[in-house]
């Protein structure tokens, strides 16, 4: 698949790398581009039809103190909770590398939603999964 996007390529072929862990009473590892039947039955669980994998941390890529990256992410997660939605913890992890970051997997949260979060927050990208429940990557610049 290939990306048009500004954002740096060796940052969205560490994005399409990276494992998205999903912790909880539903421990899961999203790949994209790869159907996962866990996530499909927590959407069914769930009574939704959609879910974002969002990170507040480190906006645009660029590395934030943990302080900055833990307040930003409690305001996330406070935004979330503002819109009604369950969310879990999560993390995404890059097999290969050190890089981890925090994030949520966001049930019920529909593209058009997740980008504007994902905006908001200065992400380059969220991941989305639909009723199918194979995680997209979803640039965002």
């Amino acid at each position: 698949m290939t990306y048009s996007s500004n954002i740096d390529p060796d940052t969205i072929k560490a994005y399409l790398e990276t494992h998205y862990r999903i912790e909880g009473d539903t421990p899961m590892t999203l790949l994209i581009g790869e159907q996962n039947a866990s996530l499909a039955a927590l959407h069914e669980t769930s009574h939704v039809e959609s879910s974002a994998f969002i990170t507040a941390w480190n906006p645009f890529s660029q590395r934030c103190d943990p302080a900055t990256n833990v307040r930003r992410q409690e305001d996330l997660a406070h935004e979330l909770t503002k819109l009604g939605l369950q969310f879990v913890d999560g993390i995404g992890l890059h097999p290969t590398s050190k890089w981890a970051e925090p994030s949520f997997l966001a049930l019920g949260l529909s593209l058009d939603v997740a980008k504007e979060l994902g905006s908001r927050y200065e992400q380059n990208a969220i991941i989305w999964a639909g009723r199918d429940a194979v995680p997209q990557l979803v640039l965002l610049r």
